[in-house]
């Protein structure tokens, strides 16, 4: 039977969200119905209530959580009512030709719920990112729920869910970052926090963490980074080449995603070194560098998609470091709120004040 529950929605191109009864339908097949206990509050939310995503308005907005599995549609066999779980986006087909390949992580053809959660009137939402989390129940695909335990806490097991996972697979997935290697990481948000994390956790010698906030870089240190460059005083690749004897970083990071910060990444990089974009960028954004460069520096170029994740491979793998005091996930909840605190989270996170504030129902 459907069920009504508190749902935030942003209805319009730079309106406050509010507060409205959704109704979430019964899981069809390949479906679940989650009870969320806890979402993050990310840039992608803001994204969607400024437009910046598309225009599908009404939004339920929400995507970074975790929570217990109420009921399962016809077919699942992923996951069960009373299982714990982590919240994805990217929910492998299993069929499209980077999965046959065996690079699911990849997968072109990820897929959410059938069915539409609608208002009362009737009107149907489209959910931030397939999941539509900030309320107290939601309507996912099954194949978007990874069971993991039930020990972890939701607040930090959700935020894997979307920016702590892209950061940390940008630096053990896509970046491949090594024992003993030099690491810079430029723009030290959430996701940038978490490679500087991912970088010590793959055992990186040396971790340079730049921002142009001198708040931002004292957490990156408490994280794991070596070394600070404050944006806003130094010239950001001669201070990187400096603190790694003149030749540049094994890998650099771009958690921005501007044109400038793109290229201070790719001059930063020691010869056949890697830079890896994880930061988004928008659709204006053009990006001008001299092809002999490209060529003459060799190394590779890459982007990363949710942090190159498999969340079957990952999301459990991450939880077991968490609960064995290695992955300290609590260090990103910088405050716990309410459903109706959404719109101050917005103007913290805006200002950089928190590192993650955390919706927990």
């Amino acid at each position: 039977m459907a069920q009504q529950v508190r749902g935030v929605i942003a209805s319009g191109r730079g309106e406050p969200v509010r507060i409205e009864t959704i109704i979430v339908p019964d899981p069809g097949p390949g479906e679940a119905v989650v009870q969320v206990q806890a979402c993050g509050v990310c840039h992608t939310d803001l994204h969607y209530r400024e437009g910046g995503i598309n225009d599908d308005f009404p939004f339920l907005l929400g995507h970074e959580a975790a929570g217990v599995v109420e009921s399962v549609g016809e077919g699942v066999t992923e996951v069960a009512p009373g299982d714990f779980v982590i919240l994805n986006w990217r929910a492998v087909c299993g069929q499209c030709r980077a999965c046959l390949r065996g690079r699911p992580w990849y997968c072109f053809n990820t897929h959410n719920a059938t069915q539409k959660m609608t208002l009362l009137d009737g009107t149907e939402l489209s959910p931030a990112l397939g999941i539509g989390a900030f309320a107290d129940k939601t309507l996912v695909a099954a194949g978007q729920c990874t069971k993991v335990s039930a020990e972890a806490s939701p607040a930090a097991a959700g935020l894997l869910g979307c920016g702590v996972m892209a950061g940390l697979g940008a630096a053990l997935n896509t970046g491949n970052v090594g024992r003993g290697d030099t690491v810079a990481v430029i723009g030290c948000g959430g996701v940038g926090s978490a490679a500087v994390m991912g970088a010590r956790l793959a055992g990186a010698a040396r971790i340079i963490a730049v921002d142009v906030d001198a708040r931002k870089l004292d957490t990156a240190r408490g994280l794991g980074a070596t070394h600070t460059v404050d944006g806003r005083s130094a010239d950001v690749v001669a201070a990187v080449r400096e603190l790694t004897g003149g030749f540049g970083a094994d890998v650099v990071i771009d958690a921005v995603g501007r044109p400038e910060t793109y290229e201070q990444a790719f001059y930063a990089r020691d010869l056949a070194g890697t830079v890896v974009l994880v930061g988004v960028p928008t659709p204006e954004m053009r990006l001008d560098l001299p092809l002999q460069e490209v060529f003459g520096r060799g190394g590779s170029l890459k982007s990363s998609w949710y942090g190159d994740c498999l969340p079957s491979r990952d999301f459990p793998m991450l939880i077991d470091l968490y609960l064995q005091g290695r992955l300290d996930l609590d260090a990103f909840v910088s405050e716990t709120i309410t459903l109706d605190g959404i719109e101050e989270a917005f103007a913290k996170m805006h200002h950089g004040d928190v590192l993650r504030s955390v919706v927990v129902l």
